[in-house]
């Protein structure tokens, strides 16, 4: 999977995320990720429903894989921090 089908789910308005999946979506990709972690997973589950529902009728939920990463805070210490990928396919 090439780099450039990956969209990172941030602190940006949910819409901005949407309108970099259906932007990916026209040029002709198949699949595009929806990479979350955190607090950002729920935004990545509205991004992929405002998608499916309003945008693009046609796309089909792939694989959603969970995890959980191990991040360094700023205090040397280490804490687990929950992944999601969603996958969306044409």
């Amino acid at each position: 999977m090439a780099e450039e089908n990956i969209v990172y789910i941030g602190n940006k308005p949910v819409m901005n995320y949407v309108l970099a999946v259906v932007t990916q979506m026209n040029s002709g990709t198949s699949e595009v990720i929806l990479k979350a972690r955190g607090r950002a997973i729920s935004k990545a589950v509205d991004v992929a429903e405002i998608v499916r529902n309003r945008f693009i009728t046609d796309i089909k939920l792939g694989t959603i894989d969970i995890s959980t990463e191990e991040v360094s805070n700023r205090e040397g210490s280490n804490s687990n921090v929950s992944a999601i990928e969603i996958h969306l396919n044409k």
